[in-house]
């Protein structure tokens, strides 16, 4: 996922508690996410989920199918 574009979650991979939390949170099949900043040296990224920020890590965003095609 690229800075700036808001992209469409496809499927989330895993199942592990992180996963599922961050699910809970909105982060579901459908759900619009758009990646506002990435730390450098493969640090955390801050996303938008639906009205609120979320920062994760990118081990966690590798578990995320997107669909780019769906952008806005």
């Amino acid at each position: 996922m690229q800075v700036g574009p808001i992209v469409h979650v496809k499927a989330v991979r895993s199942k592990n508690p992180i996963m599922l939390r961050l699910m809970e949170m909105g982060l579901v099949p459908g759900a619009p996410v758009q990646v506002l900043k990435r730390a450098p040296f493969g640090g955390p990224m801050e996303i938008r989920v639906g009205d609120y920020r979320l920062s994760i890590r990118r081990s966690e965003a590798r578990h995320l199918d997107v669909d780019a095609a769906g952008s806005a």
